[in-house]
Parts: C-alpha cells; sequence; structure tokens
C-alpha cells in the first residue's frame, strides 16, 4: 500500500516566477519590524534643516522665524537701535538644535543682511528679486511670502498677491511645490491647493497675549490683537504645515536629489583643475538644457602613458 501524500499548498506546487503574485505567509517573518528601526534610528540621529531668510530690513525676518519654530532662533537688533546698513552681502548662519516630544532637529538658519534695501518697491517683484529668484528656484525650493501682511486690507493683500503669481509665472520662477514633482493624484491636489495661496500672506510674533481667556501668540495694535496662527488674521498655519508638518522631508528630498545632484553636475563640468593621472576624466562642458533636466553623464577617458607630462 503506497503511503500517503500530503497535497502540496498552492505556493510551493511550483517555484515562483516574477508573474506569479506574491506568496503571503501567516507566519510574521519580522518585516513590519523594518519600520521600528527606521524610527529608532531617526530618533537617535535627529534630523536637519536648513532655511535662508531673504527680505529687506525691518520686515521681520528675525521673528518669523522664531514663530515659525516657537524657539528663540534668531536675535533681532533692539527697537529704536539705528543699525549700519552694510555695504557688501554677507552670508550670516546660526545653528541651533530643537527638540520635541524626543525629536532633534538640527536647524540652520541663514541671512542676507541688507538685501535690496537701497532698491525702491513699489508693491510689485523688483528687477532684483526677480533675477535673484530666477537663480535660486534652480539652486534651492523658494517659498515665497508676504511679510507684515497686517499692514494691508484683505483686498490689497488679494490684489498683491495676484500681482506677484502674475510675476512669477510671467518670468518663470518655478516656486516650491513645483508640479513637475507632483508624484499621485493626491499630491497633485494637495499641492494645488497650495500653490494658489503662494505667496503666503505672514504676520510674525513672539509674545503671547490673553484674548477671551487664552493665551495666543499674536501681535497687539491699537486696533486689536492679530493672532498669528488663527487663518482669520493671516495665514502663518498655512506656511508651517507646508515647511515642517507636510513637506519637510520632501523639501530634503528635492533638495538632495535634484538640486544638490543639478549643482553637482554644474562643478564638475566647470572645473578645470581637478588632478590629472593614469584614466583621468574629462567632463565636457553641459548645455543650459543639460542644466536644467539632468541626465547621465557622458565621460571620455583619456590614458597617460606617462603621467610626469601632466604636471
Amino acid at each position: 500500500m503506497e503511503p500517503l501524500r500530503r497535497p502540496l499548498s498552492p505556493c510551493s506546487s511550483r517555484p515562483s516566477s516574477p508573474r506569479s503574485p506574491p506568496c503571503e505567509t501567516s507566519v510574521s517573518v519580522g518585516i513590519e519590524a523594518v519600520l521600528d528601526q527606521l524610527k529608532i534610528k531617526a530618533m537617535k540621529m535627529g534630523f536637519e534643516f536648513n532655511i535662508m531668510v531673504v527680505g529687506q530690513s525691518g520686515l521681520g525676518k528675525s521673528t518669523m522665524v522664531n514663530t515659525l519654530f516657537k524657539s528663540k532662533v534668531w536675535k533681532s537688533s533692539l527697537p529704536g537701535l539705528a543699525t549700519p546698513t552694510p555695504q557688501t552681502l554677507q552670508l550670516h548662519s546660526v545653528t541651533h538644535v530643537i527638540e520635541e516630544k524626543g525629536v532633534k532637529l538640527k536647524l540652520t538658519v541663514t541671512d542676507t543682511p541688507g538685501f535690496g534695501d537701497q532698491i525702491n518697491n513699489d508693491k510689485c517683484l523688483r528687477p532684483l528679486d526677480i533675477e535673484f529668484l530666477q537663480r535660486l528656484c534652480r539652486t534651492v525650493n523658494v517659498v515665497p511670502v508676504i511679510a507684515r501682511a497686517d499692514s494691508l486690507t484683505i483686498e490689497e493683500r488679494e490684489a498683491f498677491r495676484s500681482r506677484i503669481q502674475e510675476d512669477l509665472r510671467n518670468h518663470c520662477i518655478d516656486v516650491y511645490p513645483q508640479k513637475c514633482f507632483d508624484e499621485d493624484i493626491n499630491d497633485r491636489i494637495l499641492n494645488s491647493k497650495i500653490r494658489e495661496r503662494i505667496p503666503f500672506a505672514v504676520v510674525g510674533a513672539d509674545r503671547e497675549h490673553l484674548v477671551n481667556g487664552r493665551c495666543v501668540l499674536g501681535r497687539k495694535t491699537k486696533w486689536g490683537i492679530v493672532e498669528v496662527e488663527n487663518m482669520a488674521h493671516c495665514e502663518f498655519p498655512l506656511l508651517r504645515d507646508l515647511l515642517i508638518r507636510s513637506h519637510l522631508q520632501d523639501l530634503k528630498d528635492i533638495t538632495h536629489n535634484v538640486h544638490y545632484e543639478n549643482y553637482r553636475v554644474v562643478r564638475l563640468n566647470e572645473s578645470h583643475l581637478l588632478p590629472r593621472g593614469p584614466g583621468w576624466v574629462n567632463l565636457a562642458p553641459a548645455s543650459t538644457q543639460q542644466l536644467t533636466t539632468p541626465a547621465p553623464l557622458k565621460v571620455r577617458r583619456r590614458v597617460q602613458e606617462d603621467p610626469k607630462d601632466e604636471f
């Protein structure tokens, strides 16, 4: 009598092929623990975020950064204290480590003192702004804002926003979030709503005031309290959500995978001081189209019989 044969399961009846659906196991092997590993590693290492604020003196850049992270990240000059206008544009950076619920963020803020202080601003993008943004949007993620929006009426604010949006379109200034980086329909819907509100009309404040029995972050005027986190007063919550709560990792990914790679290609192609030895690589200059659309580099290798001839 033949021994009883155990029927083979569908998963073991034949070797799996790329076209066959994946076989789900009934016993956990610990794949879901990868997320816990990533979380533990991220909690240990922390995160890094670099931000540069650009604008005229007196627009409240320092206050906006402090309000954004609810910390004394940047020290502003004392009110009424006259400070000399910088003759040259020198970048000034400070770095702080901010911790929230065990998550550490290494924040570096870069200021541009004296940028455009000697140019009149007639409530539109100035030629300096246009040229600056055209160059900058190819290197970093640009998020424009309307500073001190409480000095404008709602009608003036919307008219100003429309003029800025028109200038951005006419001069091909692609600010964040860029349409070409929308990965799916959900990203497209979310980012389209954000693009409609850019530039955000914001108000910065680092003091709390008592309003209807509760403490709110705002700025006191003779007409009342301008609440920073009240959407009826300004759009600061939209800016904070974009930079921190919803798009911070996307900002870092685009900076690393797109902007930095473009910058690296440009620097490699412009460099004529590479050390030359056996098998050195000669990079041909990149065209304008290549700089905007990254493509694999085509290199030409030259083998030198005698390296001494190159020095």
